[in-house]
């Protein structure tokens, strides 16, 4: 079956000065002989954050996780409001859908609903990546697995900070939009789980307070072990305490830690499921 893929904004909108990234993106695929459709509510000309309403967005989504053609929807979008479309997908069809759903960031909060609310894997991946600074080896490595099933995207580098191994389903994300999700019915089961913990921005007291919900919240009573990936803005200001120290600090040394330099909103970051089983 050929692959076909649409790509869609369920979070901020996108500004029009980002189109021909975009498209630079669809063009990408569609050379390696993917069509691809662009969603009719992403790109807005001003500040406003919203290119459609929430009801309007979910139903967009619907309409692509609908049809049997489409096997792949891209979120090209990140931002604060991806949440707001939760109550209005229908889980049903997303179940019985083939289409996988792509997206980061604030994407955190669909793809985590996706898995509670169907059991189906999702990718916390932005495809903007194949028309940015690395995006020869992207597209090369998100192509290979789109036509040919090669897998070189998800492999990342990691190291143990705490613990030999760890194993479990992953669920996480980007820290901060992850606890969107705190005390919803779009929260994952955490028991027996992988907890990926990312960030584009932050500082360390702003990290601490979310992982000290998460302490809260009794995660850490839960889950087999955290993989962190990068948290972009306090590793290139150098900020101390790092969110290694934060983490280890708050869970006491009870958990493995595993830090990878590969996975978060890199222009160079790999892939990860998901929803989907993984051993370290």
């Amino acid at each position: 079956m050929q692959r076909k893929a649409a790509f869609v904004c369920c979070s901020d909108s996108r500004h029009e000065n980002e189109r021909s990234r975009i498209m630079l993106a669809a063009k990408q695929l569609e050379a390696a002989g993917i069509q691809t459709v662009i969603g009719k509510h992403i790109f807005t000309d001003d500040h406003y954050f919203f290119a459609a309403d929430a009801r309007t967005i979910a139903k967009e989504l619907m309409y692509f996780y609908s049809n049997p053609q489409i096997t792949d929807i891209f979120d090209i979008s990140g931002g604060d409001i991806a949440n707001g479309i939760l109550p209005y997908l229908d889980y049903d069809i997303i179940a019985k859908s083939n289409a996988l759903f792509w997206g980061y960031s604030d994407l955190t909060t669909v793809i985590n609903s996706i898995y509670q609310k169907t059991g189906k894997t999702s990718v916390l991946y932005q495809i903007k990546n194949i028309a940015g600074n690395f995006g020869a080896v992207q597209t090369k490595q998100i192509t290979e697995f789109l036509c040919g099933g090669n897998h070189d995207l998800f492999r990342f580098d990691y190291r143990f900070i705490n613990g030999k191994n760890m194993s479990g389903i992953v669920i996480g994300g980007n820290i901060r939009c992850f606890l969107k999700l705190a005390g919803t019915p779009y929260m994952p089961d955490l028991n027996g789980k992988i907890l990926l913990l990312e960030a584009l921005g932050g500082t360390p007291t702003q990290i601490q307070t979310y992982v000290n919900q998460l302490l809260q919240i009794e995660a850490f009573d839960k889950i087999n072990g955290i993989l962190l990936g990068t948290f972009t803005k306090m590793e290139e200001s150098g900020f101390l305490p790092t969110a290694e120290d934060i983490i280890m600090q708050i869970t006491n040394g009870s958990l493995p830690i595993a830090k990878s330099n590969q996975i978060g909103h890199g222009s160079d970051s790999k892939a990860i499921m998901i929803g989907h089983y993984l051993s370290l």
